[in-house]
């Protein structure tokens, strides 16, 4: 997969060093030239200095011809415009853009061209929640230009859900269960998988059908 990271500070770095581990072909884009040369020989990836919230910046750069596009500057406003670039002139299929201050997250969605937007305040609260919440539905990521969510909950003595399979519990056609983590043991669910309290359902869900997942798991 070929990846074009825009931002080479710490978050665009480290995600540039992980992606280039597991195999991708990643592009590193970074506007300061400086930067760049200091940082070339420690992170082993296609280097390009040049600001990427400029359109032909980004066409010399080969921007058309990656897989995914990741806006990881420190400042908002930068990759909202890097998002945009790469969706509306480049057709990149997947944008993901980093949101450095939460009041601002709103302004992440499809009409800026992100697929997926990351806060790592949120992120982080939702990790928090998922921590130490038992009974509590706790979103901990979104997909799809935010349409999809995915969801967990740990389920509580009492729980309409324990004791019952999954094929029992009838989800909604939007709601899908991707894993139970049962103590240390990750359980792939499957239509007979019979729950029990305690239990970490992690839930992909779209539209509507959260409400009636929380019934499912949690009651009213």
């Amino acid at each position: 997969m070929k990846v074009a990271i825009a931002g080479a500070g710490n978050v665009g770095t480290a995600i540039a060093k992980d992606l280039a581990a597991n195999g991708h072909d990643v592009l590193l884009i970074e506007r300061d030239p400086d930067l760049v040369e200091r940082l070339r020989s420690t992170v082993d990836v296609t280097w390009v200095a040049a600001d990427a919230c400029e359109v032909s910046s980004l066409d010399a750069a080969g921007m058309a011809q990656v897989d995914v596009a990741v806006a990881a500057t420190g400042d908002d406003e930068d990759n909202l415009v890097i998002s945009l670039l790469a969706k509306q002139e480049f057709a990149v299929p997947r944008v993901v853009a980093r949101v450095n201050h939460p009041s601002n997250q709103w302004l992440f969605n499809e009409s800026w061209g992100v697929d997926i937007s990351v806060s790592t305040p949120q992120l982080l609260t939702a990790l928090v929640e998922e921590a130490v919440s038992v009974g509590s539905l706790v979103r901990l990521l979104q997909f799809e230009r935010g349409n999809a969510h995915l969801v967990e909950v740990t389920l509580a003595e009492g729980s309409p859900a324990a004791g019952t399979s999954l094929a029992g519990l009838q989800f909604p056609r939007d709601a899908t269960v991707v894993a139970v983590v049962r103590g240390d043991r990750l359980v792939v669910p499957r239509g007979d998988t019979v729950l029990d309290a305690g239990d970490e359902v992690m839930v992909l869900v779209t539209g509507e059908a959260e409400r009636a997942v929380q019934q499912l798991l949690v009651g009213d």
